[in-house]
């Protein structure tokens, strides 16, 4: 019994830390995305659009900032 203890609150455990790991991913790259739109609020969401466009290409995640940008320029209002 002691043994199905450790195991499962050592599996909750990791399983709580990937969690955790992967909204920070997700919140790190919203705010990078809303932080290339500056205070304009339609730019913030054509840039969390292009955020799921560069998930739905599955852009790897160092070359984000740079696809984001590419993006941001792109914007039609500027």
């Amino acid at each position: 019994m002691d043994y199905f203890i450790i195991i499962a609150t050592t599996a909750a455990g990791l399983y709580f830390h990937w969690w955790l790991y992967v909204r920070i991913k997700r919140w790190m790259d919203r705010d990078l995305a809303l932080s290339l739109a500056g205070p304009d609020e339609q730019k913030k969401a054509f840039m969390l659009q292009q955020l799921a466009n560069a998930h739905q290409q599955k852009v790897k995640r160092r070359d984000l900032p740079q696809w984001l940008a590419a993006a941001a320029t792109g914007y039609p209002g500027a």
